[in-house]
């Protein structure tokens, strides 16, 4: 008599132990996509605040406590044999088990008779005092969406996401909740499967617990408990500045911490005296064209005290200064005297703009004192012409207002979602200040998408604002010959890219390209769709944004739909010039079809994994099933296997 082994124990045969060197790896590699994991699977009753610290916590905690194999748990060492996610292996498969687990386990109430879990209680670390932390808001569908899983029992919601965001197949699926500890796993996949939504919107910024806006607490409430601690706190600075302090003492430096050093380098770098100033004509001269031929301008250039304090926060921000950088921009003080590009009156703050050659520092503080100070970063290294020619020097309700650089002798406004309207003059003051621009980075509907438009003698470039001190350049073609935007084609094309750029936005990005790689003619006679491969590339080099669109005809010029998408992948990019992506798309006639496209080095698509079907050339369409499910291979011309984006 022939014995069968159960199905779970054909989907997950025993695989050997993971060691917490390669689980730890995939932690720190997949870090922001776990905490998105924690933060979807967490019931929404928690509070969004508690959702984001409790997530970032169950995935700092989800090593192996020993050295060797994990063993936390029955079932903790083995790996499933099902296809690993994003191609994660073994190390971030354990990992996700272990996340969806504490993450279901936060669900549970208290009960008075079983020993509480771990993650029931609010964690340890991390822990953020003073603010409240919660991921930027989205769109409608994003909230509805919320609002749908918020409606789902745990184990359903993690079922709908361990299919919708780690694109597992329903026995998989089973099998990571019945690892997790779910009793009933197929119960589970039938009520997500109720939910009747785009899995899609589970990645974007509305679910990310890693990209966050702050707002305080209950004031009225610190206020009360702080005037306990007051005299306390009065006493020990009274003593600390009466044993501390050197020289003059540190209110001339405003909002700066007190001096840990009286090296005579770090000293220059300090006196206002010694910031460089460049000639209002150098630019003109000059072998190259960056930020370092930028004069200085504005009309607070003679403000020592200003400058002073500015140069004094970068050194040492007090613990009441406002810090951001961009990703892989060093916040460290200044290693000689920087150069001053700007010092004046921006809205209702004085601003103090500085360069040292890799990094520009914005100072920022009220008129009428250093309280609410801000210091921002940015890297600018290896700027040119093209990507050093505007700055953003002020934020106020909603607008930006750039300073120019001296080269640029024409601003402008376009609308990115209007490519045929006129580009609307922008007036610039005589310190190359602009008056206030709608900043599309902090707008939270996408009815419009304005973008600065530059003349200089090389030609007309796009930059737009993406919420950090150097706006991104805005490109359209191939990526071993990107252009500006300069024809109506080109323009078309970023109308239907523009509303998607907030998932690139605040990643110290450099300049997106907007690539066309494939135009498909579409079943059943519905017109010809474009394929566009939109990169963003970062001043840091590494970790580039691609993201595969699917652009249906559409006469309002809709935004295109997001196929696939990617971090740090060489795809579309100047060393792998070349994609390929896959849709599920409905024909106008009411029929599904499985669409795909490569680039022109793509001579033949393939799909397999539920679907069959194949052609020659870099375009597929197959008849599928609604909710089918395929993998996407391809061949390049010399016999290369090349596998979709993702």
């Amino acid at each position: 008599m022939l014995n069968v082994a159960p199905e779970q124990d054909i989907l997950n045969p025993p695989a050997p132990s993971v060691g917490v060197e390669q689980a730890e790896a995939a932690l720190v590699e997949h870090y922001p996509r776990l905490v998105r994991l924690a933060y979807l699977v967490l019931p929404p009753s928690l509070g969004r605040n508690r959702r984001v610290v409790t997530a970032h916590a169950i995935v700092q905690r989800s090593l192996p406590r020993g050295r060797g194999g994990t063993g936390d748990g029955p079932d903790d060492g083995l790996i499933p044999g099902a296809r690993r996610a994003e191609g994660g292996g073994p190390g971030y498969v354990y990992v996700r088990r272990r996340v969806v687990r504490q993450a279901l386990e936060a669900g549970l109430p208290l009960r008075r008779r079983a020993w509480p879990k771990r993650a029931q209680f609010p964690p340890l670390l991390p822990q953020v005092w003073g603010l409240r932390l919660f991921p930027r808001s989205g769109g409608a569908d994003e909230l509805a969406l919320d609002q749908r899983l918020s409606a789902l029992s745990g184990p359903a919601r993690a079922a709908f996401v361990l299919r919708g965001l780690e694109r597992l197949g329903d026995d998989e699926v089973c099998a990571e909740l019945n690892a997790a500890g779910v009793a009933e796993a197929r119960k589970a996949l039938t009520e997500a499967d109720a939910t009747e939504t785009q899995a899609g919107l589970l990645e974007s910024a509305e679910f990310d617990p890693c990209s966050l806006q702050a707002r305080p607490t209950d004031l009225m409430r610190r206020r009360q408990h702080g005037r306990a601690a007051l005299a306390a706190v009065a006493a020990l600075v009274v003593c600390g500045a009466l044993i501390g302090l050197p020289g003059d003492g540190w209110g001339p430096d405003g909002a700066a911490a007190p001096p840990y050093a009286q090296n005579p380098a770090a000293q220059a770098a300090l006196d206002p005296g010694h910031l460089l100033r460049v000639e209002p004509t150098a630019w003109t001269t000059a072998t190259r064209t960056d930020f370092s031929v930028w004069p200085a301008r504005g009309d607070l250039l003679g403000d020592a005290g200003l400058l002073r304090r500015a140069l004094a926060v970068w050194a040492r921000p007090g613990g009441s200064v406002q810090v951001s950088a961009t990703p892989g921009t060093p916040s460290g003080p200044p290693m000689g005297a920087p150069q001053l590009l700007f010092a004046g009156d921006v809205d209702r703050a004085e601003v103090v703009l500085l360069y040292d050659g890799l990094r520009i520092a914005r100072y920022a503080e009220p008129r009428d004192g250093t309280a609410g100070a801000a210091l921002d970063f940015a890297r600018v290294d290896a700027a040119d012409a093209a990507s050093a020619s505007a700055l953003v020097v002020g934020r106020t309700d909603g607008n930006v207002r750039y300073l120019i650089a001296p080269w640029v002798h024409q601003a402008s406004v376009r609308d990115l979602l209007t490519p045929d309207a006129a580009a609307r003059p922008l007036h610039q003051g005589k310190d190359g200040v602009t008056d206030p621009v709608v900043s599309p980075a902090q707008a939270r509907q996408c009815t419009s998408w304005e973008t600065l438009e530059l003349h200089d003698d090389s030609g007309v470039r796009l930059v737009t604002d993406l919420g950090e001190l150097a706006p991104a350049r805005l490109t359209w073609g191939p990526p071993h010959d990107p252009r500006d935007v300069g024809d109506r084609s080109a323009r078309a094309g970023w109308a239907r890219t523009a509303c998607l750029l907030p998932t690139v936005r605040t990643h110290g990005v450099r300049s997106v390209n907007n690539w066309q790689f494939a135009q498909q003619a579409l079943p059943e006679n519905n017109g010809t769709a474009d394929w566009i491969c939109t990169r963003a590339e970062t001043w840091r080099g590494a970790g580039g944004r691609v993201f595969a669109q699917f652009q249906a005809p559409s006469a309002k010029l809709a935004p295109g739909a997001i196929a696939a998408r990617a971090e740090n992948s060489a795809a579309c990019g100047i060393r792998e010039a070349r994609v390929l992506a896959g849709v599920l798309w409905k024909s106008r006639g009411g029929n599904w079809f499985v669409l795909a496209a490569g680039s022109e080095q793509v001579s033949s698509v393939t799909l397999s994994g539920g679907m069959t079907g194949s052609g020659r050339g870099n375009l597929l369409a197959v008849r599928a099933k609604e909710g089918a499910r395929a993998e996407l291979n391809g061949r390049l011309s010399d016999g290369t296997a090349v596998s979709s984006l993702h």
